[in-house]
């Protein structure tokens, strides 16, 4: 079963645009695309070998809300370890889609280890990197049919940091061929565009329907994910998948993914995120999650736990005991949200307030469902 929480009744006369219609592709239990709610993703940072740390590690991400979580598979190693890591998780009640993270060779992973092809609900593979000169297009094809026999969605991830060279490098040629060839940073746009669109292609040449595939189109800057995927919304239908692919860390990274997933969530397009996030030093990896659900939650898209809204503090304000409150009623409502999904349905739709504001206070506790 899938159980997306649903987002708040939205208020006439604004919120966002109407969802883009994208195709809808069915990762493991999750409905991705096609008027679904949007999906918040995560991926670990344990060595995939290591089937403990990573078994664990999952498993805190998908408590703190993460819906799909993203291994490496980078090793023969790691593919071994990929069915162990799902049979521990479905022993422990963990009932998360895993998605193989594969670069450079992915074709020889797949082939060698079937029973990790068997395990994951979905591949990531990077037209970038999937093979170079004459075995690109034989790589490719090798991981599209180790998709379909094994039934599996692909996600097709572009990056700017790994673009088609061959590709980037005929654009460019072409592009100093014409009377008023276009700026430099237009023409690898465009690269890292075609790079997605062009592999979704061939791989539903090669048999894979297009309800099994999710682009991406990666960038570090905030105004080229935007430019980038607003192409791609429009010369398209394929569910996609957002995120930066370098955000950063602390607050800077919380704002640039904030800023360019808003924009583009706004206009109605995405239908995954992730938010990708630095982790500080001794820093739970489920911030990422959080984030993403906040975002999500903020624009009205989704509910994951009441809202708590909380004055931010002034010289009228008398004592900081509105603040601890605060705190505490936050983290209260997470830690509790598990179980009230069960026995209080809809409690993600509540508003609390917490104010010590004597102007603004009582007005906006009263626009919520509890003030304090």
């Amino acid at each position: 079963m899938n159980s997306h929480a649903q987002a708040p009744c939205a208020h006439p006369g604004f919120g966002p645009l109407p969802r883009r219609l994208t195709t809808a592709v069915r990762i493991g239990g999750v409905d991705v695309g096609g008027g679904h709610p949007v999906v918040v993703q995560s991926m670990t940072n344990t060595d995939t070998a290591d089937v403990a740390s990573t078994t664990r590690q999952v498993a805190e991400l998908w408590r703190a809300g993460s819906e799909m979580v993203r291994v490496t598979v980078n090793t023969l190693d790691a593919a071994a370890a990929v069915p162990r890591i799902v049979d521990k998780l479905a022993m422990m009640g963990v009932n998360v889609p895993i998605i193989g993270d594969f670069h450079y060779n992915g074709h020889q992973l797949l082939t060698a280890e079937p029973a990790c092809a068997e395990a994951l609900a979905k591949y990531r593979i990077n037209p970038g990197n999937v093979g170079f000169g004459k075995k690109k297009d034989s790589q490719f094809a090798t991981l599209i049919e180790l998709a379909i026999r094994y039934g599996k969605p692909v996600r097709i991830g572009a990056n700017w940091g790994s673009l088609d060279q061959a590709l980037a490098a005929q654009l460019m040629d072409e592009n100093h061929a014409l009377p008023e060839p276009r700026e430099a940073a237009e023409v690898l746009r465009e690269a890292l565009i075609r790079s997605a669109l062009d592999s979704a292609v061939r791989a539903e040449e090669l048999g894979l329907p297009a309800d099994r595939i999710v682009l991406s189109a990666k960038v570090s800057g905030v105004q080229e994910l935007i430019a980038v995927y607003r192409e791609l919304a429009r010369r398209g239908k394929y569910a996609l998948h957002l995120g930066l692919t370098e955000a950063g860390i602390g607050s800077k990274g919380i704002v640039a993914s904030s800023a360019a997933l808003g924009v583009l969530l706004q206009e109605g397009i995405g239908d995954t995120i992730r938010i990708s996030l630095t982790p500080e030093p001794g820093q739970s990896r489920t911030n990422e999650v959080i984030v993403a659900q906040e975002l999500l939650q903020t624009m009205g898209l989704r509910a994951f736990t009441p809202m708590v809204t909380a004055c931010p503090g002034c010289g009228r304000t008398t004592s900081t005991f509105f603040q601890e409150l605060a705190k505490t009623v936050q983290e209260h409502v997470r830690a509790k949200m598990p179980e009230w999904k069960i026995s209080h349905p809809g409690a993600e739709n509540l508003t609390l307030a917490v104010m010590g504001c004597v102007v603004n206070g009582p007005g906006e506790s009263r626009h919520a469902n509890i003030g304090i």
